[in-house]
């Protein structure tokens, strides 16, 4: 791999890591995260989803990627829905002073 290549990999690496810091922070500060781990998650999926998402959030073991892909979908905000709900809402001769 190239310096460039390599830097660019350490710093998609760094990014990810400090995403996901910064979303089981905020898990954890309303309450979803906690000490106690308290319950047990099965299910059967194909190795390679399991392993394309750990390599994706630059994380090793299955819980750290379970707990960060439900803190993420349960922190999801609504953002692309109310943004296509307000399609129409501005009238199209508006002065937008553009």
């Amino acid at each position: 791999m190239s310096n460039r290549g390599a830097a660019a990999a350490e710093s998609e690496e760094r990014i990810a890591h400090t995403r996901n810091r910064l979303v089981l922070e905020q898990a954890r500060a309303v309450g979803l995260l906690g000490t106690a781990k308290n319950t047990r998650l099965s299910g059967r999926v194909p190795s390679e989803l399991i392993e394309a998402a750990k390599k994706r959030a630059h994380v090793t073991s299955d819980t750290e990627l379970l707990e960060l892909a439900l803190s993420r979908l349960a922190l999801e905000d609504d953002f692309g829905i109310r943004l296509v709900g307000r399609k129409g809402s501005i009238p199209a001769d508006i002065d937008l002073g553009l």
